[in-house]
């Protein structure tokens, strides 16, 4: 299976693109589209929502992952990073480092192949999905990939206490593990001290709290309302951890 974790969107082109370039390789490929809107342009964002959604699945899905706002420079090298037995394909920007910090082990290798008529601001499709089809088929040649060499990263935190991703309903993603939180702990955001609940139904319909999503971040609702609107957050907000 080769999943997709774009900033593309779901409008266009662009994810269709990169399916037909992984089918003309590999036909039996099954291509999902696990994420198609993380934030646009934000690594840093996206270097958090990466590891809470590709945690579960097996080893032998091949993510592609594109969020490049440096496609074709020479600022960042397109690579096939292995982490913790799973690949990854996509540029070394830093969308990888959160899921490196996290590992027990993990190397990347440059991609040397270059193929013909590549666009330079379409890595996605011309550089990306087809080194994934080979990956997912086992036909990967050798001499596409150089050699192994170590994530050089900066240091950063395990969590990040920001809004990281707003959803279609105004639900909005933290870059917390909601595991490290304990049950009666709150969460500041601007003056507003919000509660914990397990489920929506929890609290009365229009009252916001917080919850641990289906992916394990602290998440901010609004039950039966939009927690973006009513609470003017928006990627990049920051979020107050508040221990009693």
């Amino acid at each position: 299976m080769i999943a997709l974790f774009t900033d593309f969107g779901l409008n266009g082109p662009y994810i269709g693109q990169m399916q037909l370039a992984i089918w003309r390789i590999n036909p039996a490929a099954h291509v999902v589209n696990l994420f198609a809107d993380a934030p646009g342009h934000n690594v840093r964002s996206a270097s958090y929502l990466l590891p809470a959604f590709t945690r579960d699945l097996p080893d032998d899905v091949v993510f592609v992952c594109v969020i490049d706002p440096g496609v074709g420079s020479v600022a960042r090298l397109p690579i096939v990073a292995t982490i913790d037995g799973k690949h990854f394909v996509g540029p070394d920007n830093g969308l990888f480092d959160v899921l490196v910090q996290r590992a027990s082990k993990s190397f990347k290798q440059e991609i040397i192949w270059q193929p013909q008529n590549c666009s330079r601001t379409f890595h996605g499709r011309d550089l990306f999905a087809p080194i994934a089809a080979h990956l997912d088929q086992a036909t990967l040649p050798r001499d596409w990939l150089g050699t192994e060499q170590q994530f050089s990263m900066a240091e950063q935190n395990s969590d990040l206490y920001e809004i990281i991703y707003v959803d279609e309903f105004g639900n909005c993603m933290t870059g917390i593990s909601a595991s490290g939180l304990a049950a009666d702990e709150k969460l500041r955001v601007g003056d507003r001290m919000l509660k914990r609940a397990t489920t929506f139904n929890d609290v009365a319909p229009g009252t916001p709290f917080w919850y641990e999503n289906s992916s394990g971040l602290a998440e901010i609702a609004v039950n039966c309302g939009n927690a973006a609107g009513a609470l003017s957050l928006s990627i990049g907000t920051l979020i107050e951890r508040v221990k009693l």
